[in-house]
């Protein structure tokens, strides 16, 4: 029987209750896991993660208020060794290795089996890092080879989330609201993505981050 101190706290970050509630029941199912807060957004994630001190952050990518990519840096910012795993929706193949470098322990599909999403938690929990044994060899792959794949894979990670946003049909001034930046700096990024993705237009780069959006949701 597990005691107090086995016991591992998680924090749930994920802004679609159907999901975040799933998600709790698979893991309250485990003898030595336990929910000790969910949270739909960044600001209810910085204010769960002072009131609850969990072991482990499991963080959505897309949330109400901010970039997910944003809150786990801002995580490892503010708590250096509390481990943070990514559960998402999104294609593995463009999303794994931003979140890891951003400071993620691990990434996981949401379409995984409720098995493989808590080994990737104690996995995570454990010290180690988790992502798909496909997804670690094509990051591998890529890694000695020096290449990168897709053309998107050239953006740098605040043009990445620009790009995103564009893709969920979000304006330049929602753009700079999600993201707490000015509506220049958006159009800036905007320019350097145009660029690095040889799109000719505005309206073009638009077109192509929507059906790019909408691919990497189908994709998984």
């Amino acid at each position: 029987m597990s005691t107090a101190a086995d016991l591992k706290r998680i924090l749930i970050v994920e802004d679609h209750p159907l999901t975040r509630r799933g998600i709790a029941a698979l893991l309250q199912e485990e003898a030595n896991l336990s929910v000790c807060a969910e949270a739909e957004n960044v600001s209810g994630a910085i204010k769960a993660l002072d009131a609850t001190g969990p072991d482990l952050v499991i963080v959505d990518l897309i949330l109400q208020d901010g970039s997910g990519l944003d809150l786990v840096r801002r995580l490892k910012t503010h708590r250096p060794d509390l481990p943070v795993l990514v559960l998402s929706m999104h294609d593995e193949e463009f999303y794994a290795e931003r979140a890891l470098r951003a400071g993620a322990k691990g990434y996981v599909a949401k379409s995984e089996d409720g098995r493989v999403i808590v080994h990737a938690v104690r996995e995570v929990l454990a010290g180690r890092m988790y992502v798909n044994p496909a997804q670690a060899g094509r990051m591998l792959s890529g890694l000695l080879s020096g290449t990168g794949g897709s053309p998107v894979q050239k953006l740098t990670d605040r043009e990445f989330e620009v790009f995103e946003l564009l893709g969920q049909g979000l304006g330049t001034q929602q753009i700079a609201d999600r993201l707490h930046i000015s509506t220049g700096t958006v159009d800036a990024h905007r320019e350097h993505i145009k660029k690095k993705l040889d799109v000719p237009s505005a309206q073009k780069l638009t077109v192509f981050a929507v059906q790019w959006f909408q691919a990497s949701r189908g994709a998984i």
